[in-house]
């Protein structure tokens, strides 16, 4: 993960050197923009400290909308594919497994965006996640499997609230999304929350490109 934010980091430089980006401060501007990277996500559970899965990478891909208050302040909403999940291994009468679950979401983060320079804004607010597909990959011994399970939710009260926080470092308009992102509460679409025994937390990088 840290050799793919440094070569992400390298990139940024070597375009926005290349291109010969203005230094013309921006941060008053309004922007769109999309941007693609990847997730390092695991799950972890609430009600067992025992409990213990391995990461998995994923994709991630969307598009944010740079809403200025002030030259130092504003607000980041965003849309986002994201790929979740986890990997767990073990053994079982004798035989070894392993068990690779993917989860396809819709995230939407309500980014609060703090600017103190105009290389950096620092990134931190809710997230509301929206579970699209569940697929679960299974091998051990001779058996092999593939469950895939496709949802269809209508209502945007029934979601999974968390929180997000990161970094984006901007090199004219090329950024670098840097952000980490965990599950709190899920909204059962009826007023009524639970806390979900496995959570979702992951840590992001992307590559984006403001209009």
């Amino acid at each position: 993960m840290k050799k793919l934010i440094v070569f992400m980091a390298l990139v940024a430089v070597s375009v926005t050197n290349s291109n010969a980006q203005s230094t013309t401060d921006n941060r008053e501007e309004l922007f769109f923009g999309l941007k693609v990277g990847t997730n390092y996500s695991n799950v972890y559970d609430s009600n067992n400290q025992d409990f213990v899965a391995d990461s998995k990478f994923g994709f991630a891909a969307g598009t944010f909308v740079v809403i200025p208050f002030s030259k130092f302040i504003g607000i980041q909403p965003e849309i986002m594919f994201s790929q979740k999940g986890y990997k767990s291994s073990g053994t079982y009468l004798g035989s070894t497994y392993m068990m690779t679950r993917t989860t396809d979401f819709i995230d939407i983060p309500l980014l609060f965006a703090v600017k103190p320079v105009e290389q950096v804004t620092l990134l931190f607010g809710p997230q509301f996640s929206y579970l699209m597909k569940q697929k679960d990959d299974f091998t051990g011994g001779t058996i092999s499997s593939t469950q895939q399970q496709d949802f269809n939710n209508n209502n945007i009260r029934k979601n999974i609230m968390g929180l997000t926080g990161g970094a984006d470092l901007n090199f004219g308009n090329i950024v670098v999304g840097l952000r980490a992102a965990w599950d709190v509460k899920d909204n059962e679409g009826n007023g009524n929350s639970t806390t979900p025994r496995y959570k979702n937390m992951l840590y992001q990088a992307t590559l984006g490109f403001k209009f």
